[in-house]
């Protein structure tokens, strides 16, 4: 079986990653991100995002999104997210368990962003005992379905609610692939995001990804959350070494691009070959494509990887390993299945 395209965590560590992770494997450190190299990733951080904040290096992005939003919300109350949303639908009730009862809400919208009517009716809508209210925002960047928002559309959702002083969290686990498209990082401190999951894993990186806390009133306690969580490494430096290669090197936004690249390569194949239609727009580095049952089994037959999405395409991603070989063996084989 072939897994090119089943996920961009399927790929392998990156070369910049392997390198960075190689050369902080010589020596003695400090432990428990107490080492020069967790210290120097987390500038480089603050750096690239352009303004001051807690960074802290954790296993998965479930433990940083799910951790996040317990910070963001009590237990009898609710995190708004699209009903698509990693945190809704791929995290086993994290959320709630870390959050020891937080609620999330689910909103509609096109291609996993987002409907602002849809945000603002939950928001409008009168507080009761009954159900937990609203209490914070998660955004997806870029979103499940491969789409990218603008400055101007996040924007349009953060805004009315911080108006309420709810919180707001930003799942970056394919964030590389925005900012590769043209997505300014700067703009999300600017824009009010109180916490940030930088993903790395996805980029090319190993189990690794960043927490990104610009509201220090929000990190009392924080270290403790994280080691009661089993998110506290005891050899830190091999969490930020890897994300420090890609980021001091440039290849953490360079690799997304190839992937965004590979994935435009994937979808104009798809149109200009076969029959199918792309179910969402191309922005990132992922390709739906509406497919028969009976040719995604043929097609999973044939080796390839892919599997369907919760709306019905069948989802294909691109990553920095991604070659221009698998992507026209796998639209060959597409091309077949007609």
């Amino acid at each position: 079986m072939r897994y090119d395209f089943g996920s961009d965590n399927t790929a392998g560590l990156a070369p910049e990653a392997l390198s960075a992770l190689i050369e902080a494997n010589t020596g003695f450190a400090r432990a428990y991100g107490a080492d020069e190299i967790t210290a120097r990733c987390a500038d480089v951080i603050r750096d690239k995002v352009q303004a001051d904040a807690e960074v802290r290096f954790v296993f998965s992005g479930t433990a940083a999104n799910s951790i996040a939003l317990s910070m963001l919300a009590r237990p009898f109350e609710a995190v708004m997210a699209h009903q698509a949303a990693h945190v809704c639908t791929d995290e086993s009730g994290a959320p709630g368990f870390f959050g020891q009862g937080v609620g999330l809400i689910g909103l509609p919208g096109p291609s996993g962003k987002i409907d602002p009517t849809a945000l603002k009716a939950v928001l409008s809508e009168p507080e009761v005992g009954h159900r937990q209210p609203p209490a914070a925002l998660s955004l997806t960047q870029a979103t499940e379905y491969g789409a990218i928002y603008t400055s101007e559309e996040l924007r349009k959702l953060i805004e009315p609610v911080k108006a309420r002083g709810f919180g707001v969290h930003l799942d970056g686990a394919r964030l590389a692939n925005a900012v590769a498209a043209g997505f300014d990082l700067a703009d999300i401190p600017r824009l009010g995001v109180d916490i940030l999951v930088l993903g790395a894993a996805k980029a090319g990186a190993p189990c690794a990804e960043a927490l990104v806390i610009f509201d220090k009133s929000l990190t009392r306690r924080l270290d403790n959350r994280l080691k009661q969580a089993g998110q506290t490494a005891s050899k830190g430096r091999f969490l930020a070494a890897p994300i420090l290669g890609l980021l001091e090197s440039g290849a953490w936004e360079g690799h997304a691009a190839h992937a965004n690249a590979a994935a435009r390569a994937l979808a104009d194949g798809v149109q200009a070959r076969t029959r199918y239609v792309l179910a969402h727009p191309v922005d990132a580095n992922t390709v739906f494509v509406r497919m028969p049952a009976a040719h995604h089994k043929r097609l999973t037959d044939k080796g390839w990887a892919c599997y369907r999405f919760d709306d019905g395409s069948v989802r294909f991603v691109c990553s920095w390993a991604t070659t221009e070989q698998a992507v026209v063996s796998l639209i060959d084989d597409m091309v077949d299945l007609v």
